[in-house]
């Protein structure tokens, strides 16, 4: 009777641990395969269904992601009420969160899925860019300020949080954005302020993290903002910086702005290394001889210590970003034999690699603690019953997994360009690496600023279209 009640546990055992196998290996792309491939081929309304076919999301440890990817996919078909509900559900997410000190712990016997994903810094930022997008478009521009008091919030926050001049601790399109929704409410002297912040941030910021320079559309918003708010002596200044000395501020009957997401930002895989482990007195020290590293581990239990005495060599995965290369490269706006190139003012996927390179150290010391304390506990138990030992020394092997969780619908960068309108109607075309173009008319009412958004969904292995609105 013993033998087969131990034999049908072990049975039970052996079909649990087949079953993780067959899931626990697949990314968090993967396992989402039918939305994305969905909503990477344009089809968003399906993409739309087949994510909110699966509610269960909304109160899962993913939810953060389940908010945003509603709230990005609504504001492209054009639902903005519908999309900001979802955007401000993921913000008040990210307000409220807190450490599950339960789930911190559990992690550490399992993988990091065991913990809720609060999201990324920028995540968090374009959220906000979203939203704030949203009220421009129904023609909200207060609500859009509010977004704007926001955004600046958590600019305050990552800059409290970060003391390293070398993290991602400012954005500048966030003040860039803050800059023209200032802009387009008349509010020169904050629009001024804005710019100028934006103007600093790429200049020793982006430039040397990310490659990306202060925008031509960018100087001309400051020289013009601090021209009307009367700052003469900034103006001539910046002309000078600028190497402009010729400009002259011209206010236009109605204006375009015109922002660009091209392509899609990267998606988390994961990778993995092994480590050995040599032993001191009271730590040990878990090294990779190829790849240069080793970290201290601490035991201070005589125990413990003759439990990892035990372990030689182990693996432990690390999450990594696998870039989606855009399909286009270029785009202009062309109207009334003008052309208006777009320009880069924010490289989403530079800063997802950037960010994850400055906390891989970070990465390292969970990933190895977690493997240490698996492996003490499959040790231990291997003292009390060979069997089990193994057992868990399988599930140890097949729950050693990375985070793969992020916010994969977001564009790989953002452009954006003014074009100045008349009064009544404009006819604006819209034209990709000199090939491909869009005809759009707009209808502008005089002294008003316009907003629109086109998203290309197209990568390099992808090539798909999607006009935006």
């Amino acid at each position: 009777m013993r033998t087969t009640t131990f034999t049908s546990v072990r049975l039970m055992r052996i079909s649990f641990l087949f079953l993780l196998c067959c899931t626990s290996c697949a990314t968090y792309y993967q396992q989402n395969y039918n939305f994305n491939s969905e909503f990477e081929k344009g089809d968003l309304k399906k993409a739309l269904q087949t994510l909110q076919s699966s509610e269960k999301q909304g109160a899962s440890k993913s939810r953060f992601i389940y908010y945003v990817n509603n709230g990005l996919l609504l504001s492209i078909l054009g639902k903005y009420e519908e999309s900001n509900s979802y955007f401000e559900k993921a913000f008040l997410f990210g307000e409220d969160y807190r450490i599950n000190y339960l789930d911190e712990a559990a992690s550490f016997f399992t993988n990091p899925h065991a913990v809720t994903y609060k999201g990324e810094d920028h995540e968090h930022l374009m959220l906000l860019y979203f939203k704030a997008l949203n009220f421009l478009k129904m023609n909200r521009p207060e609500d859009a300020l509010v977004e704007c008091r926001r955004l600046n919030i958590r600019l305050n926050q990552l800059s409290d949080r970060y003391s390293s001049e070398k993290k991602y601790q400012r954005d500048a399109f966030v003040h860039t954005l803050m800059g023209i929704i200032y802009q387009s409410t008349k509010d020169f002297n904050n629009a001024f302020i804005a710019y100028r912040n934006a103007v600093e941030i790429y200049e020793n910021d982006y430039a040397t993290m990310f490659g990306l320079t202060v925008p031509e559309q960018l100087k001309k918003d400051l020289l013009n903002t601090a021209w009307w708010t009367g700052f003469k002596d900034e103006f001539e200044r910046f002309k000078t910086k600028f190497n402009m000395p010729d400009y002259e501020p011209v206010q236009p009957e109605a204006e375009l702005v015109f922002f660009w997401h091209n392509g899609l930002a990267p998606v988390k895989s994961e990778w993995s290394i092994n480590f050995v482990i040599t032993h001191h007195d009271d730590f040990v020290v878990f090294s990779n001889d190829d790849m240069g590293v080793s970290f201290p581990f601490q035991v201070e239990k005589k125990k413990d210590r003759s439990d990892v005495a035990s372990l030689e060599v182990f693996r432990v995965a690390f999450p990594k970003y696998v870039e989606r290369p855009s399909y286009f490269h270029n785009a202009k706006l062309e109207m009334d034999s003008m052309s208006f190139p777009l320009e880069q003012t924010e490289n989403i996927s530079k800063i997802a690699f950037y960010s994850l390179q400055q906390r891989m150290m970070q990465e390292f010391g969970k990933g190895l603690l977690r493997a240490a304390m698996k492996k003490v506990t499959e040790h231990s138990v291997r003292k009390e019953d060979e069997t089990i030992g193994a057992l868990i020394g399988l599930v140890n092997a097949m729950t050693e997994k990375a985070d793969t969780r992020n916010w994969q619908t977001l564009p790989h960068a953002i452009y954006y360009s003014r074009v100045p309108l008349k009064e009544g109607e404009n006819n604006v075309k819209f034209v990709l690496d000199d090939k491909t173009d869009y005809s759009f008319t707009y209808k502008a009412s005089r002294n008003q600023t316009l907003f629109h958004t086109f998203s290309s969904l197209e990568t390099s292995s992808v090539p798909y279209r999607l006009v935006g609105n």
